[in-house]
């Protein structure tokens, strides 16, 4: 028996809304960063993106354990010397929720170009409202915290 090896052309891909309301950051990004590279596929092939799309809503109303809400902090360098800025989780979320998703997502999918061209199919917004009805998304369910 030979194994079988998706091919980029093969894929087929759907699109998915997954609701981010009361659901734990965490356990949010790795589930959607499953779907992005297609791990739920019984043809999955660690080289080809055999993922699909994902709509996440609902961003604002992420919940985080613990004391995280006020002890995480995200860092970025501006490229200048001494140009290392950090923002809490709690200020990310109110200046724009849908980046702490992005990151979460982001650190869980593979850092090479395969990555970033998965990353490229997940859509994040902060409310309930999303512009992709055309390609008739179907509803993720995620089981509650």
């Amino acid at each position: 028996m030979k194994t079988y090896s998706a091919k980029p052309l093969e894929v087929e891909r759907k699109w998915y809304i997954v609701d981010a309301e009361g659901q734990i950051l965490g356990r949010l990004a790795a589930t959607v960063a499953n779907l992005l590279r297609g791990k739920h596929k019984p043809e999955y092939t660690p080289n080809v993106d055999t993922g699909d799309f994902v709509i996440v809503i609902n961003a604002d109303k992420i919940q985080v354990t613990g004391k995280k809400e006020t002890d995480k902090i995200y860092y970025h360098h501006t490229g200048f010397p001494g140009g290392l800025k950090s923002i809490s989780f709690k200020d990310l979320m109110e200046k724009d929720p849908t980046k702490a998703i992005e990151k979460a997502v982001k650190g869980m999918l593979p850092h090479n170009t395969l990555g970033a061209q998965q990353f490229t199919k997940l859509k994040v917004y902060a409310g309930p409202e999303h512009p992709h009805e055309a390609q008739k998304p179907v509803v993720y369910e995620m089981e509650a915290k």
